[in-house]
């Protein structure tokens, strides 16, 4: 079958799928979709992602870009070609390059983009044939609605709708309208993009974009809420809610309301967006079992945002994007994207960043699993440093893509080495009063100003807590009866706990509890503090004062604005990557203490660096099973190699 009579195929057929919290809430079945490491391409453990990316179809530039329509002028069609072309696969492989994030369907409608489809097919193919990974953007959160209703006019009743009852734009885009994720004829169409992606492009990944609007007030979403009020909930407990009538409900209008129906609003839109992810990812692997999924809820910051639940929507696939923060060091603060790689990472995902500079480069290296990031645009052929940008791609970051290929070995299968969890409570978070709810993503801030071993912890991985010695509980106010029950077992087992401020004082609904539910935890197991304690103390204490890495300065000064660490091991070694984000300042005399596995000693410790082209070995002290060194100099990256 030709291309487009595949096209039209994929066309016909998309025209012609848990114990009680209580006695009156009962929890959702959320599996794990995630691939286990073992379950993915060897390329992916094997060299990681180095990304070029360019995924935007030819109708939606010229209009994005201020055409009055969407036929592109002669000049954009041979900018376009040539953007296509075996010369372009050269240049990006040139570069280092080893991934291509490409289009394949952005909503206009299979008519609108037959063309740009079959280009996709054929690009795929050129890149495969160059040995080159394809990702394609499957689908975006919104669709071009000028193009696309009137080919098909039943999505129409697809679009999210404000309160108001007008369509949800994207921005100022007003051509573009949100669709509703979860209506079922939405999801058939957009499986028939996923299966002509997989089927005809043979991608490697496929990717969602924008998973960041949940549902809206349009009457699927309205007839949705109600049935999940109906089935997550008894209607007496309802009605003790203020819930007379779940069939008569309609979503609230104030989403920093603090009633139950504000609380449960919330919860339904990070469901729905977590369900419909992972929908799309249980269909694409009843077509290849072994195909990477990932999606754009952006990255992970000191609380969620509206409608993202890191937690719930990552367990879906292996990778996510953050497109937001750019790392640096000015005024005193530190911006970074650890946050984000250390969510990922604990999670079993890959983060996607656009890695425009040495520093980016070597933060993900620090921090990342399996991606470097995006490190060039190279729409219509320019390359950029990222969308939006008329800045090359600078030729600094040259020697840090040729590190990453060159010294892989130094982050291949790497684990985390982690002295506690922080325990990231989305209900707290999300529903807490303020001072509470950010207290979470202060103790982070803090973990990674002073370079401490950390790892953070969401409410999804409530089963898998025997990973940290010592979990820290800042601000978690609102925990279920299943978590409280985790948590005893958690301590019973050897755990420890340090809670800063008060701890389940309430249900995860934000409903109060007549006591706090843990307040009889063992002392000898708890340090409890409070919001303006010392909390890296408290967290020492907690540790038993064995700590697994401290990085000060020579002169013992733990001050050092700018550095951050982090600790990974593989057999036979440790491994302290050091990260200097005050790029024009280098940093000397950086004292490190690594501690070893029992009954390890230290053979070597060596340095290895983008920035010269040899390891330095370097003197080394170990006293009780804690191995002492000096690093001379740090640049923007060094990786301290403690062979055992």
């Amino acid at each position: 079958m030709k291309l487009r009579g595949r096209i039209a195929a994929v066309a016909l057929s998309i025209a012609c799928a848990a114990p009680a919290l209580t006695r009156d809430v009962v929890a959702p079945k959320m599996s794990r979709l995630t691939l286990r490491t073992d379950q993915r391409p060897e390329w992916l453990r094997r060299d990681g992602i180095v990304m070029a990316g360019s995924w935007e179809v030819l109708p939606f530039r010229v209009r994005r870009d201020g055409g009055a329509g969407y036929e592109p002028t002669a000049e954009q069609r041979a900018a376009y070609e040539r953007e296509h072309s075996p010369e372009m696969i050269a240049q990006l492989k040139s570069l280092g390059v080893n991934f291509v994030m490409m289009h394949c369907y952005k909503g206009g409608g299979l008519e609108a983009e037959r063309e740009s489809m079959a280009d996709a097919v054929k690009f795929a193919r050129l890149c495969h044939d160059a040995g080159l990974r394809v990702g394609c953007y499957t689908y975006s959160g919104a669709f071009i609605w000028e193009l696309f209703f009137p080919e098909k006019p039943a999505a129409r009743d697809w679009v999210v709708m404000n309160p108001d009852g007008t369509p949800l734009t994207y921005g100022k885009a007003q051509y573009r309208y949100f669709w509703n994720r979860n209506h079922p004829e939405a999801q058939e169409f957009y499986r028939g993009i996923v299966r002509f992606a997989i089927e005809e492009m043979r991608t490697d990944l496929i990717h969602f974009d924008n998973y960041t609007i949940g549902p809206g007030h349009d009457a699927n979403s309205v007839a949705r809420f109600r049935d999940y009020l109906r089935t997550r909930f008894t209607a007496a407990f309802l009605k003790d809610n203020g819930i007379a009538d779940a069939a008569a409900i309609t979503p609230p209008l104030d989403r920093t309301g603090t009633s139950f129906l504000a609380h449960a609003w919330a919860d339904f839109c990070s469901q729905s967006l977590a369900d419909s992810f992972h929908a799309m990812t249980r269909y694409a692997r009843t077509l290849r079992p072994d195909i990477l999924m990932e999606t754009n809820p952006a990255g992970v910051d000191r609380t969620p945002r509206w409608a993202v639940d890191h937690g719930r929507l990552l367990r879906g696939g292996e990778a996510f994007w953050d497109e937001g923060r750019h790392p640096g060091f000015a005024g005193g603060a530190l911006t970074t994207r650890i946050r984000t790689y250390k969510a990922a990472r604990g999670l079993s995902n890959s983060a996607f960043a656009y890695v425009t500079n040495p520093l980016e480069a070597a933060e993900s290296m620090a921090f990342n699993l399996d991606c470097l990031g995006a490190i060039c645009w190279f729409e219509y052929g320019e390359m950029v440093r990222r969308p939006g940008l008329k800045d090359p791609m600078s030729t600094a970051l040259g020697p840090f893509v040729d590190f990453y290929h060159r010294r892989h070995e130094l982050l291949r299968e790497a684990e985390v080495v982690a002295d506690v969890g922080v325990f990231r409570s989305y209900p707290s978070m999300q529903f807490g009063p303020p001072a509470q709810a950010k207290l979470a993503g202060a103790v982070e801030d803090l973990l990674i100003a002073n370079r401490r071993a950390f790892q953070l912890v969401f409410d999804q991985q409530i089963d898998e807590l025997s990973r940290w010695p010592v979990l820290v509980m800042a601000g978690c106010v609102a925990l279920s009866n299943v978590q409280v029950n985790r948590i005893r077992e958690y301590v019973a087992a050897g755990g420890r706990l340090c809670v800063i401020g008060p701890l389940a004082t309430h249900n995860e609904w934000m409903l109060p509890r007549e006591r706090p539910a843990l307040d009889d935890l063992p002392a000898e197991r708890v340090v409890r503090v409070g919001e303006k304690a010392d909390w890296l103390d408290a967290i020492r204490r907690a540790c038993g004062g064995q700590l697994s890495l401290s990085v000060t300065s020579d002169s013992g000064d733990p001050a050092i604005e700018g550095l951050a660490a982090e600790l990974t091991e593989q057999p036979a070694r440790r491994l302290v990557h050091l990260v200097n984000y005050r790029s024009d300042q280098p940093m000397k005399e950086v004292a490190v203490r690594v501690a070893l596995p029992r009954g390890r000693n230290a053979k070597s410790v060596t340095l290895a660096s983008p920035e010269r082209t040899g390891d330095v070995t370097i003197p080394f002290r170990q006293e009780e099973g804690v191995v002492s060194f000096t690093v001379p100099v740090i640049g923007v990256y060094e990786i301290a190699v403690v062979a055992f």
